[in-house]
């Protein structure tokens, strides 16, 4: 793919292959995002109950990951990206076989859906990690780049397909309900492609020798476990405003259909995508730190102007000016975890700072449900930009003085 001509000279051929699953998960994870609350809402669900089976879905994620971090020293990433992408298809073939609201609700908490346009799911730690050891430290924060801006195209891609299943099913007369479903099976098969891609990794050898005791973030927990507090915070105020939840709330707000919602959120993956690959440069020259504020704060003044706009075209003006610049800051944090923590640490480092993320950004849709039921406002909207300025600015106080080495000098 093109992508990968961009890669780092120093990346092995597990980062090449973890770009290109990352970017088809992207795609379906994209897809299902926008499908997901035009589906529900066709099969009645109140925004309420919408909001419940986000909740599921991120906060059964969130146990997942834990799960991944507690059996990292058992297991590789390879083999628990394997078992992931195959409870994706099981995941996308439960969503395509049922729709009453307990076995969605279920099958939302057990499985892989994501109704986020960035990755919040069980892959997240193991791929971090594994991406971390294909790629030298010098080039890890440009290697992340090309990571999350592959996902980004992918979930662009997605969103903007997800129309296709209305349009056809207009143009053959059929089902419209029946064809968004049909959008879950895809989504289930696309995680055999992935789990068949996974296969060819070549499994790293170990940080330290297995035999070898060791305390996770030993060195390092202090650093960590704010840095934990800080994300966690930033993630409650995004899950306001998950892919799904967005596309739900310009639903109501504007009546907006699927095409249009979808064709708005391929613009804005794509905004956000190729955003990302100037994190590295800028990260170069003002530190990791300063890159993931100085992006923020306005991003997140852009979403909370969005929430007063009258009419449709002002509000996605100013979600697509968020998008612009929103997602800058992804690559310089997660190469700020992975730099400021030895090498032994990253497996405990990436779990202990993306499960309270995963959970915080769990609990985030169940109000954010109820404040749509009562009304159309931009509620959500408000409340998830005032919620990341505060983390802007407590992140830019406790760690503008701690540099990673290679920011040193």
């Amino acid at each position: 793919m093109l992508l990968a001509r961009w890669l780092p000279a120093s990346a092995s051929i597990n980062a090449k292959l973890l770009l290109i699953t990352r970017t088809l998960r992207g795609f379906a994870d994209g897809a299902v995002s926008v499908i997901l609350p035009s589906y529900l809402i066709a099969l009645g669900f109140s925004s309420l109950a919408i909001g419940a089976i986000v909740f599921g879905t991120l906060f059964g994620s969130a146990l997942l990951t834990l799960w991944v971090g507690l059996a990292r020293h058992r297991f590789g990433p390879r083999l628990i990206l394997i078992a992931a992408s195959t409870l994706m298809f099981l995941t996308g073939l439960g969503f395509f076989s049922v729709s009453g609201f307990w076995p969605l609700f279920l099958i939302a908490i057990v499985g892989t859906m994501n109704p986020s346009s960035g990755d919040v799911s069980v892959f997240l730690p193991a791929e971090q990690t594994a991406l971390a050891e294909a790629v030298a430290l010098r080039d890890m924060t440009a290697m992340f780049s090309i990571y999350n801006v592959g996902g980004g195209f992918g979930g662009a891609l997605g969103a903007l397909a997800a129309g296709l299943p209305t349009l056809i099913s207009r143009a053959l007369s059929s089902d419209p309900v029946a064809a968004q479903r049909a959008v879950f099976l895809g989504y289930g098969l696309l995680g055999l492609v992935v789990a068949t891609i996974y296969l060819k990794m070549e499994e790293a050898a170990p940080a330290r020798p297995r035999t070898e005791k060791t305390t996770p973030l030993a060195k390092s927990r202090g650093v960590v476990l704010r840095l934990s507090a800080l994300f966690s915070l930033d993630s409650f105020g995004g899950g306001f405003v998950v892919q799904s939840l967005l596309a739900l709330w310009l639903f109501h707000r504007f009546q907006l259909n699927v095409q249009t919602a979808g064709a708005f959120f391929f613009l804005a993956g794509l905004l956000a995508a190729l955003s990302q690959l100037a994190s590295a440069p800028i990260a170069g020259r003002i530190g990791r730190i300063r890159t993931m504020v100085y992006t923020h704060i306005p991003a997140n003044a852009f979403m909370v102007l969005a929430a007063f706009m009258p009419g449709p075209k002002s509000a996605l003006t100013f979600l697509l000016m968020r998008s612009a610049i929103s997602q800058m800051d992804v690559p310089a944090r997660q190469s700020y975890v992975m730099a400021v923590v030895p090498p032994e640490e990253r497996a405990a480092a990436a779990s202990v700072t993306n499960v309270p993320r995963s959970l915080a950004t769990a609990f985030a849709p169940l109000p954010a449900g109820a404040l749509l039921d009562r009304s159309d406002f931009g509620w959500p909207l408000i409340c998830a930009g005032g919620l990341k300025l505060i983390y802007d600015l407590l992140l830019l106080v406790m760690f503008k003085s701690v540099r990673p080495t290679d920011e040193a000098g």
